[in-house]
């Protein structure tokens, strides 16, 4: 049976990914550099910033973005099945915006370039804008189609 809940699971397990690949990355890279966490006090992600590679710091930021815009996300979707609502349109809809948050995470991930980026990111937020749409519409008109 297809449910919203899969796209939402879908997105946390990349969120789960992208996680693992900052660890791996900024931890080899602040190695690199000769930088021990012992002694460490009130420091930030960020502060690395500048410090060690550019490209493992990419992987951070990424995981960063990954913790904003899809909270939207993840509460559109909870409450959508709440609601009860199965259309195909909300599963094309969360599909496309998880898929599009992986090719974002890729882009940024490896090559970072904005000129690609930006489109990704912005046809995500109007799929998301979709789904938003179609919980608002619900709320307020119960209805789905």
């Amino acid at each position: 049976m297809l449910t919203l809940l899969q796209p939402l699971a879908a997105l946390i397990a990349w969120s789960g990914v992208m996680l693992l690949w900052l660890y791996v990355t900024r931890f080899s890279a602040m190695k690199a550099k000769g930088i021990s966490l012992k002694g460490r006090v009130g420091s930030r992600g960020g502060d690395l910033d500048g410090v060690i590679d550019p490209k493992a710091q990419w992987k951070a930021h990424n995981y960063n973005h990954l913790m904003e815009q899809p909270t939207l996300f993840y509460a559109t979707i909870i409450a959508l099945v709440l609601m009860g609502d199965a259309s195909m349109i909300s599963m094309v809809l969360a599909w496309a915006y998880v898929g599009l948050r992986v090719a974002h995470s890729l882009e940024q991930a490896l090559t970072n370039r904005v000129a690609v980026r930006f489109p990704l990111f912005a046809l995500g937020s109007i799929c998301l804008l979709g789904l938003i749409g179609k919980l608002v519409l619900a709320v307020f008109f119960a209805t789905f189609e």
